[in-house]
Parts: structure tokens; C-alpha cells; sequence
């Protein structure tokens, strides 16, 4: 089965990192980051879990994702497929949605390799 790399990132901290799938976050998911008692976690703590995932349509999304995948990976010129995906600051939705992501792959038999850029990264103020 074909290898997936999926890359995390916040888009306050630098362009995407190059890919065969980008998505944006920003404008149609809830940000956790207006919540201040979730502001400062990230995308390890359940409740920020709990909050991007019961956001309407992030699961329509993860599903997509993962069916466009299997379309790159079925196509006549097979290989490593690469999806980055996208918030602000790279804490909260595009970790959380990366993650979703990576399970629902692994669970239909792909090798995928999770990177969260910008996770580790301060808030930022905005």
C-alpha cells in the first residue's frame, strides 16, 4: 500500500510545506484558540480533541481527505502521496485534523507518517 506523509502546520508561522493535497482550516472550523481556557493547550489535550472533532463537517472532511488520497494512490502513477493541512497557528484544528486523518488511513491499510510542525510552538497573539 502507498506510503502517506501528512505534515500539520499553522500558517502564522510560514508557508505550507509543499504537498499533493493542502487544506486551509482557518476560515470554516471553529478555532479553539477564541476559547481562553483552550487557548494554551494543543492537540494532545482531549478537550481541544473533543472541541475540533465535534466541529460540523470536520468528519465529512477527514472522510474526503482520505478518499482523495486513494485516488492519488490508485492513479496510474503511483508513489508516496504527501497532505498537509492548516490553521493559524498550527496548535489546535490542523493537528487534531491530521491526526483523524492518520487513524482513518492506518485503518484502511496505509503506512502514514504524522509531522506537527508547528505544534510545539508558542501562541500566538492575534
Amino acid at each position: 500500500m502507498t506510503d502517506v506523509k501528512i505534515v500539520s502546520f499553522g500558517y502564522l508561522h510560514g508557508e505550507p510545506p509543499p504537498a499533493h493535497i493542502t487544506l486551509d482550516l482557518r476560515h470554516h472550523f471553529r478555532d479553539p484558540h477564541v476559547s481562553s481556557e483552550l487557548r494554551y493547550m494543543t492537540a494532545a489535550d482531549d478537550p481541544v480533541r473533543q472541541a475540533v472533532l465535534g466541529t460540523p463537517g470536520i468528519t465529512s472532511l477527514v472522510v474526503a481527505v482520505a478518499d482523495a488520497v486513494n485516488a492519488f494512490a490508485t492513479g496510474p502513477s503511483s508513489g508516496p502521496v504527501t497532505v498537509a493541512d492548516g490553521c493559524a497557528g498550527g496548535r489546535h484544528r490542523a493537528p487534531v485534523f491530521a491526526q483523524a486523518l492518520a487513524d482513518r488511513l492506518v485503518a484502511n491499510g496505509y503506512t502514514v507518517t504524522l509531522q506537527h510542525r508547528d505544534m510545539h510552538r508558542p501562541v500566538v497573539n492575534r
